[in-house]
């Protein structure tokens, strides 16, 4: 039987609402912008930006609901059986960048794929999460945002934090740097095994905990004095995010390769970034400190604060 995801997509449009109106609450002065879309093949979405707050540089918190003739190979790469076959998306996708650079990027997304086709089976499964890129290292926030992770999703599996916790670390890992993007948090795809209702539960759960997770840290780190160096290094920093973003994330691959909105799938890229040729941090510094004991694979939550 075919899932019904209409009450997917009214989820997935809370969640928007209530996102941004936590952002908006927490930065102060900033305010969301929506822009309203459609798609020549089908469907749809609204995409709402804010640029220019007090807290966030940029933030970008988007819905859409998508359909296609063809699933593109970024999609169905582990399930060769849909390859080709009518498909539809349904999901939200955030990334923020905040103006001090004592606080995370963040990234969150969570969706819902289904694909029919005349006599055969329809496939469906859910996917998302959530990660965090700090310029400066803080092991309470990384211990907080762990361990909301582990509140999240422990309720529907003994065993999902812990793999949703190593494919989030594997995933968001820049193979031609050789170093992890940031600190992790979740990350699962392809997800049907507790059947719909449950898997559905699951990503509603992991949605609702984002703001949770991410807005006590952002609330404890922007009012933090900095100078130029700091911005410098958060600049340097952010090439890293746009490199895996342009070169690896499998999203930004499928919505290009499925022919979606440019100017949507690249609002994750930050509005300032610097490449500079040959640069490391001295040694000893908070910025390397930052290479050296943050961004590499831990169990934060066995440490005790």
């Amino acid at each position: 039987m075919t899932p019904d995801s209409s009450p997917v997509r009214a989820y997935l449009e809370g969640l928007q609402d209530s996102i941004c109106a936590a952002l908006e609450s927490e930065d102060g002065r900033g305010r969301f912008r929506e822009d309203a879309w459609s798609r020549a093949e089908g469907g749809g979405g609204r995409t709402r930006i804010m640029e220019g707050g007090d807290v966030f540089e940029k933030a970008g918190v988007a819905f859409s609901h998508v359909t296609g003739t063809g699933l593109p190979q970024s999609a169905s790469a582990r399930r060769p059986e849909v390859a080709g076959r009518p498909w539809s998306a349904v999901g939200v996708s955030l990334v923020i960048h905040p103006a001090n650079p004592y606080v995370p990027t963040s990234h969150a997304n969570v969706r819902f794929f289904l694909s029919e086709a005349p006599g055969a089976a329809p496939a469906w499964w859910f996917g998302g999460g959530w990660d965090m890129t700090p310029y400066y290292g803080f092991e309470e926030d990384a211990v907080h945002w762990h361990r909301t992770a582990q509140g999240a999703v422990s309720p529907f599996g003994a065993g999902l934090h812990a793999r949703f916790k190593k494919a989030c670390d594997e995933y968001f890992f820049l193979r031609h740097r050789g170093e992890a993007r940031g600190i992790g948090g979740l990350f699962f795809d392809d997800f049907d095994e507790l059947g719909f209702d449950g898997s559905f539960g699951l990503l509603r759960s992991v949605g609702d905990a984002f703001v949770p997770a991410y807005r006590p840290i952002v609330a404890r780190r922007k009012a933090a004095a900095y100078g130029e160096p700091e911005r410098l290094h958060q600049l340097r920093r952010r090439g890293r995010y746009v490199e895996f973003n342009l070169l690896q994330d499998r999203g930004t691959l499928f919505g290009l390769q499925s022919g979606g909105r440019t100017e949507s799938i690249l609002m994750s890229l930050p509005p300032a970034v610097r490449w500079d040729y040959g640069v490391a941090p001295p040694p000893g510094s908070p910025e390397a400190r930052l290479a050296e004991h943050f961004l590499k694979p831990r169990d934060w939550l066995a440490k005790t604060l």
